[in-house]
């Protein structure tokens, strides 16, 4: 397998942080330390900092993308974006099924899916987020449920738009928590959604897709992370708040 083939993404989840001023003062303090970046550089943030980042980003080799994104085109959905809504505004990328999404929101794997097909359809490129709970992992079922997750999570999905697809390795038990996988299960959570997605698309596909790590990924253990053969970035929380921490993490991917 050849991590070659493959682009490196470390995209910030900014989570619910920052106004648009400060959403300008952080991209303008990053856009330095970022720009000779050997990797692709994402920014998904709030709604309401969108036309801030995008503006900021401007010139820049830093893109923009937001946190979630609705699967109908439009309707009453009272609090939802819509994916022609992003698009309108500048947005390349947007998360969807993030964990907190699903835990706190109730989003379930068959939204995930519609949304991911939403954003696909628009024209954006889709991080989709899996990944078990400390309860499924000590069950021994990881492997099974990250390929379940995946699988409905692609359903519909054709292999020229897996081409716009980044998945997201995320450990529930280890996103926001300071628990930090080891390297060694970071890469077999990677691996094991990797398979699922040959069994569905093939070798070559599977080959090609970007996988990230995102449980607490920070400046401190970032190398080590990115150097597993199948972890290919990073969706990076807390740390993608802080311009020099995000600017590390991405200088050890760019190596």
């Amino acid at each position: 397998m050849d991590k070659a083939k493959r682009a490196a993404v470390i995209a910030g989840n900014w989570k619910m942080n920052n106004t648009p001023a400060q959403t300008t003062a952080l991209i303008e303090e990053m856009k330095p330390l970022v720009a000779d970046a050997d990797c692709d550089v994402v920014l998904c943030v709030p709604y309401v900092d969108i036309h801030a980042a995008v503006e900021a980003a401007k010139g820049s080799n830093i893109k923009i993308g937001a946190e979630n994104v609705h699967f109908k085109d439009k309707g009453a959905f009272t609090g939802e974006v819509s994916a022609e809504m992003l698009t309108a505004v500048g947005v390349e990328y947007v998360i969807t099924g993030h964990s907190e999404r699903r835990q706190y929101f109730g989003e379930t794997d068959e939204t995930v899916n519609l949304r991911t097909l939403a954003g696909l359809n628009a024209g954006l490129k889709v991080i989709v987020c899996v990944g078990e709970t400390l309860t499924q992992r000590k069950q021994g079922i990881t492997k099974e449920l990250l390929a379940m997750q995946t699988k409905i999570a692609l359903k519909d999905v054709t292999k020229e738009q897996l081409q716009n697809v980044i998945i997201a390795y995320e450990p529930v038990w280890a996103i926001g928590t300071g628990e930090t996988a080891t390297a060694q299960q970071a890469n077999e959570g990677n691996a094991a959604i990797r398979a699922a997605v040959c069994e569905v698309y093939g070798k070559d596909a599977a080959d090609a897709l970007t996988i990230q790590y995102g449980g607490s990924m920070n400046a401190a253990n970032a190398a080590e992370l990115l150097s597993q053969p199948d972890v290919d970035g990073g969706l990076i929380g807390g740390a993608s708040l802080k311009a020099v921490d995000f600017s590390k993490i991405v200088a050890a991917a760019s190596k």
